[in-house]
């Protein structure tokens, strides 16, 4: 049987495109603010432009120990390296540094830095000085995030597309109960490339808008580039004021229905979510709120919401953020938990509680189950205190996380 220890969420480092600070991302979820997102131009033989989740606040400068794996995917990771960077140093004098690991989920690792070689190359004949393999190695942020903190426990990264990141939170939780972790830096990363966005658009799968999740009118996702950094641990932190976050239950599937769609029926979805709540020991009643997948595609979302009816039924809240941050991929699984986190934490210090809105047109699609989309006149009576946040990926690679704030 599955773990079902709850594992503490010790502190998030974030950054998307609602910014880097817990306080403006909050806000930004509450309003519904969509304005953050960026054109980006899709080189083909006929050039366009489509709204992506660009991350525009300042990241870090690349320091000289990790100038062989400087990119953009490193500058965003050590972005949300800095705010828990504190925590792994109390981490690493509390257990040793080969006690702590990191697991992080990506997909597209520094192949922007692969494009910009390349196009150098086809200029001059030859790569720039400053370019090598590594930058665009699947396992190469994981241990250089090692490197820099200092840290000798296992270091990897998972791959497995938009559930990425999802799968590296279930991975670090392995690792401590099988007792050869005692804390893990965990969580994803993506930045955006020419690879990726053509990618998409290939399968007609992105929108030039903004994406419409769950309307009769979506058309597509919008992409976007972010990290989320968390500590995992046995314990609370002792640095920390206020609630604590936990990982109270996870479920996985895969339902390899087809390469790139979902299997239309949801069964792979209903057996990762109904495995979350098995795995945390609780009913579906007790979710105060679902982070959907919410990608904005036609299959996707006949699919997810299909799967949320059959397993919680029509009334408890939900919302896609991926209009407000654009899909990032192999960082999307941790940076919705990251939603999540903040959601559980700025509640917890609100007077008045809140939930992330579901962004979109409101016109319903009436072939799907109509599930209780979080509007600005949702009525919530109180703080929520346990959600479920999905993450599906290409060969129905599935995953759902459900965390809760410690009572």
């Amino acid at each position: 049987m599955a773990d079902s220890t709850p594992y503490f969420l010790t502190e998030l480092g974030m950054v998307c495109a609602l910014g880097d600070k817990p306080n403006t991302i909050a806000t930004k979820l509450q309003s519904g603010a969509s304005s953050d997102l960026t054109p980006f131009s899709i080189t083909q033989e006929e050039e366009r432009s489509v709204l992506v989740g660009r991350v525009q606040v300042p990241v870090p400068e690349i320091p000289e120990q990790l100038l062989d794996v400087a990119s953009r995917n490193m500058a965003l990771l050590l972005a949300a390296y800095v705010p828990i960077a504190g925590e792994v140093e109390a981490c690493k004098e509390a257990y040793g540094s080969d006690r702590v690991g990191v697991v992080l989920g990506a997909s597209a690792q520094g192949i922007d830095v692969g494009e910009e070689s390349y196009a150098y190359h086809r200029e001059h004949g030859e790569f720039p000085e400053t370019y090598h393999y590594n930058q665009q190695e699947l396992g190469y942020a994981a241990e250089a995030i090692a490197r820099f903190a200092g840290l000798h426990g296992p270091a990897y990264c998972i791959g497995t597309s938009c559930s990425s990141s999802a799968k590296a939170l279930i991975a670090a939780r392995n690792l401590l109960a099988s007792n050869i972790c005692d804390a893990v830096v965990v969580g994803g990363v993506d930045s955006l490339c020419q690879l990726t966005v053509q990618g998409f658009s290939s399968l007609d799968a992105v929108s030039p808008c903004m994406s419409n999740p769950m309307s009769r009118n979506r058309d597509g996702i919008t992409l976007g580039e972010g990290a989320a950094l968390f500590v995992m641990s046995r314990e609370a932190s002792t640095r920390r004021q206020g609630p604590s976050v936990l990982l109270l239950g996870a479920g996985e599937s895969c339902d390899a229905h087809h390469i790139s769609s979902p299997d239309p029926s949801g069964q792979g979805a209903i057996r990762a979510m109904k495995g979350a709540l098995n795995n945390a020991n609780l009913r579906p009643e007790q979710v105060d709120y679902i982070n959907m997948h919410g990608t904005g595609t036609v299959l996707n979302d006949a699919m997810e919401s299909k799967a949320i009816a059959e397993v919680f039924g029509e009334e408890t809240p939900c919302s896609s953020t991926k209009p407000l941050t654009g899909h990032t991929l192999g960082a999307a699984g941790a940076l919705e938990v990251g939603i999540c986190w903040l959601t559980l934490t700025q509640n917890a210090r609100s007077a008045k509680p809140w939930l992330p809105l579901h962004v979109w047109d409101g016109e319903a699609d009436d072939s799907l189950p109509h599930l209780h989309l979080v509007s600005s006149s949702t009525p919530i009576a109180s703080s929520p205190q346990i959600v479920l946040t999905n993450s599906f990926a290409f060969g129905g690679n599935n995953a759902s996380l459900i965390l809760g704030v410690e009572r």
